[in-house]
């Protein structure tokens, strides 16, 4: 694994490269903006995902299975907006992202929030507000009527 941690790096750099990371499929740059002990939260996860990833390790699993397997290609990030809180490690960001389907034959949008917190050029904690039924029809799942 290649070693890009800059630890001068802010929450709003790290975002960045995340959303660069998660576009290409750079598994090892995805998973080096990572701490060791970084959590990744899902609190609004469905049946059958993970609610909370725990250690770099496990994050690297989880992505790597969903890279390979998954059906959703991320093309871009739209109307990213950051929000600065109190705490300079700490950003509220609102966007969406914009892909294919490989379940559906067609694009989505997918909208989310996520609470970041770096730290040393680091994700610490990553709290990852995805719209689960964005990502159900994405992923071809019926909507509830």
């Amino acid at each position: 694994m290649t070693d890009s941690k800059d630890t001068t790096a802010g929450p709003r750099d790290v975002l960045a490269r995340y959303q660069q990371a998660s576009i290409d499929k750079a598994l090892d740059v995805m998973v080096d903006l990572y701490a060791e002990d970084a959590v990744h939260e899902f609190p609004f996860s469905r049946p059958g995902m993970p609610s909370e990833l725990r250690g770099r390790e496990e994050i690297r699993a989880f992505l790597e299975a969903g890279w390979r397997d998954g059906p959703l290609r991320y093309d871009s990030y739209g109307d990213v907006v950051v929000r600065e809180t109190t705490d300079p490690e700490v950003i509220v960001v609102e966007q969406f992202a914009v892909g294919f389907s490989n379940v559906t034959g067609r694009d989505f949008v997918l909208p989310n929030i996520v609470v970041l917190t770096v730290r040393d050029g680091r994700i610490v904690h990553f709290k990852d507000y995805v719209n689960v039924l964005a990502a159900g029809e994405a992923l071809g799942m019926a909507l509830p009527s």
